[in-house]
């Protein structure tokens, strides 16, 4: 019996969309390497720079963003993903402006991907230990106006037309850190590779703490399936 929660994906091309360097990793590099093992094409949207995220008094902004690049650039080698394109934005001021929201819809027509994974945009908190990023909640309403209708209508951000950059229709939409999740993944093949990817970014994490976190709450989503390990999901299919 499969353990695979969620409808079998048919397009080739998938886009993830998020806030800094390493919140794929924490949320769905399990899927992504299972994806890249079927020979789907994966590509990365990081919307800041990540230059906010260190406690070091010596480091500074300019050095951390080159760090945290890096660091991102090895977690993709490692789980197979094709391109990543760095939007750039300051950590930590994140807005779901126009300009976020452009640059979402540019990276969309570039690629045209038939599945989009993003943040849920909705969910400010998490029991009674977790707040959510600001940036997250920015990146997945910037990411979700960019989908639909950004990114596939003609007459919006006419500029991207003069790039050369035709509409596109993102077909299947999954969304990471929802309350409401209703579909799940089993990742209990690939939770390895999701760990090796996770200590790529060695400015921002002790693998051996955050690996008992990431597997704990893995396992919490696997209790859905019945699987070891899983990511979980609220699942959108888009108009045609």
């Amino acid at each position: 019996m499969t353990c695979d929660y969620a409808p079998e994906i048919t397009g080739q091309r998938i886009m993830v969309i998020m806030a800094h360097p390493d919140d794929a990793e924490f949320t769905v590099a399990g899927i992504v390497a299972k994806w890249v093992r079927r020979g789907k094409d994966v590509y990365y949207v990081v919307c800041t720079n990540g230059d906010k995220g260190s406690d070091d008094p010596q480091m500074t902004p300019q050095r951390l963003a080159e760090v945290r690049r890096r660091e991102q650039m090895e977690a993709a080698r490692i789980l197979g993903v094709k391109e990543v394109v760095f939007l750039g934005y300051e950590d930590g001021y994140l807005q779901p402006t126009l300009d976020l929201r452009r640059d979402i819809s540019r990276a969309i027509r570039r690629f045209k991907p038939q599945v989009a994974m993003c943040p849920d945009p909705t969910t400010f908190y998490t029991g009674q230990h977790y707040v959510n990023h600001p940036d997250h909640r920015a990146t997945g309403e910037a990411a979700l106006a960019a989908i639909f209708p950004s990114a596939r209508d003609r007459l919006a951000f006419p500029e991207l037309l003069l790039e050369g950059l035709e509409p596109h229709k993102v077909k299947e939409l999954f969304l990471w850190g929802s309350q409401q999740p209703d579909r799940w993944f089993d990742i209990s093949d690939t939770m390895d590779l999701k760990l090796a990817a996770l200590a790529a970014h060695k400015s921002q994490v002790d693998i051996d703490e955050v690996a008992v976190r990431v597997r704990e709450r893995s396992a919490i989503a696997g209790e859905a399936i019945g699987a070891k390990y899983a990511e979980a999901f609220r699942y959108i299919v888009l108009p045609g």
